[in-house]
């Protein structure tokens, strides 16, 4: 018999990792932007992006959705769980937004556009990071409902985490920007990979030997025998990756530092799920508990499967048109 929860949970995690994968990079060109303050490489930093970042963001709709149709009780007690931190990161999104859409025809003012296109990114940034955090630490649910208060997620490990987050968009924005860049610009992003990298392994670490600590559940799934023999080869592929992304930067690979600073979210992705496992609620409610009738399961996962292929192939053919290096006499971008 068809796990029909198990297959709209692997639908919502692969939907929210490629959300991270395609917005991270640009949400890290925001916050990449105050360290450039030359209008010349702003615009090209911009420039890199504009023909896809809203499109991007179709991934956190998808999952948001998937969620309310799959999982309404998940979709119900996190939101009211993680009401204020999910609505300050939608007022970030909207300022950078708008930012995009006005800022390459304003002139007085356009320094003004910089600032909300830097707040956004940091905002939406911080507020992901801070859920994040808040989701790992655990939500208070009785019956099927939230039971907490509404500042549960207000924590310093959901802090901590929000700061990661920005250092690890940062990274992303910096080997994207590596990509796409020539020149000046791009020898100043090469520069800053390497220490960027090391602050987010710092990030990584700190938040790894944190999270066993407000959970023992946690600590003991990964420090008993035999899953720490399971588990051990990843936080070493994890080095060995940052070991790979400054040998790239050294000989000048443009590729190789944004996929590898994937790979290191992917293992750390991998590690948050092994966490959670088999919760979407944690620390008691699990994915089978919280799923919605088979019968919608079933008919939703209808609609997921013609979807999802076209959101996949325009997006797919959005990257392909708008290969290649940005330069700064472009032109058709916005």
């Amino acid at each position: 018999m068809i796990d029909l929860a198990l297959i709209w949970a692997g639908i919502i995690a692969l939907g929210v990792f490629i959300y991270v994968m395609l917005d991270g990079f640009d949400l890290g060109i925001g916050i990449l932007f105050p360290f450039f303050p030359a209008e010349t490489d702003r615009d090209v930093m911009m420039n890199t992006v504009a023909p896809v970042w809203d499109g991007n963001e179709t991934w956190l709709v998808l999952g948001g959705a998937g969620l309310f149709a799959a999982f309404p009780v998940v979709y119900s007690a996190v939101l009211s769980a993680l009401y204020l931190p999910l609505i300050l990161m939608l007022v970030g999104l909207i300022f950078r937004g708008v930012a995009f859409e006005i800022r390459a025809k304003a002139t007085r003012t356009r320094h003004l556009w910089d600032l909300a296109f830097i707040a956004g990114s940091v905002l939406a940034t911080f507020c992901q990071g801070v859920a994040l955090g808040a989701y790992i630490q655990g939500i208070q649910v009785v019956g099927r409902e939230f039971a907490g208060g509404g500042f549960d997620w207000l924590s310093a490990f959901s802090l901590f985490t929000g700061f990661g987050l920005v250092l690890t968009y940062a990274v992303l924005g910096c080997g994207w920007l590596i990509i796409k860049t020539q020149g000046e610009l791009q020898r100043k992003m090469f520069m800053l990979m390497t220490p960027l990298t090391g602050l987010m392994l710092a990030a990584i670490g700190v938040v790894s030997l944190w999270t066993p600590l407000i959970d023992p559940a946690v600590a003991t799934r990964w420090f008993s025998l035999p899953n720490l023999l399971w588990f051990a080869p990843v936080p070493l592929a994890v080095l060995g990756c940052a070991w790979g992304i400054r040998r790239a930067v050294q000989k000048r690979n443009e590729h190789a530092p944004y996929f590898l600073a994937l790979a290191i979210i992917a293992l750390g992705y991998i590690g948050f799920l092994i966490s959670i496992w088999p919760h979407l609620i944690p620390p008691a409610v699990t994915l089978w508990d919280a799923a919605a009738p088979e019968s919608s399961l079933r008919f939703t996962l209808v609609g997921a499967l013609i979807i999802i292929p076209v959101i996949l192939a325009y997006t797919a053919l959005a990257y392909w048109v708008f290969r290649g290096k940005v330069r700064h006499d472009d032109a058709g971008y916005h």
